[in-house]
């Protein structure tokens, strides 16, 4: 049975995530260190995680598998959860695989130095845009299809 994992904190697509999920009749657990209303659908199961750095993470990596989707902004659970077979999507839309995972986590570090070479760096990321809501919507709708015929393949 395919499981929609949400890394839910700080993430702009909670909702839509759900939307799509229950269309698919897929299970969903939205993952946090708490802070999130639970939901009324029956699918959703709310799991408050203690505090501290990555537990969330650890959470969803140790679960996450073939068969699976993964919503997350954090580019190292997303190589995690790429290794372990599960497909990948940020909330704007971009998926994150075997092919470019790599790629992104070289970027992140990168960024990692940078930011604390320079510690009066200003600025950061773009804001979120309906065009990026609608590209996850769109995203999220081709990769729960695929996650299902993978998980009604094996």
């Amino acid at each position: 049975m395919t499981i929609l994992y949400v890394d839910a904190d700080a993430c702009p697509v909670r909702a839509e995530a759900e939307r799509v999920a229950t269309r698919h009749k897929a299970a969903v657990r939205i993952v946090s260190n708490g802070g999130i209303r639970p939901s009324a659908n029956p699918l959703v199961e709310t799991v408050v995680v203690p505090d501290g750095p990555d537990v969330a993470d650890q959470w969803i990596a140790d679960r996450a598998g073939p068969g699976d989707v993964v919503v997350t902004q954090d580019i190292p659970l997303a190589a995690r959860c790429v290794e372990a077979g599960a497909r990948v999507l940020k909330p704007d839309g971009e998926a994150l695989g075997a092919a470019n995972v790599g790629q992104a986590l070289a970027m992140r570090d990168l960024m990692t130095d940078l930011r604390a070479a320079d510690p009066f760096r200003q600025g950061g990321g773009k804001g979120f845009t309906k065009a990026d809501r609608a590209r996850f919507l769109d995203a999220l709708e081709r990769e729960m299809r695929a996650a299902i015929r993978q998980g009604n393949a094996g």
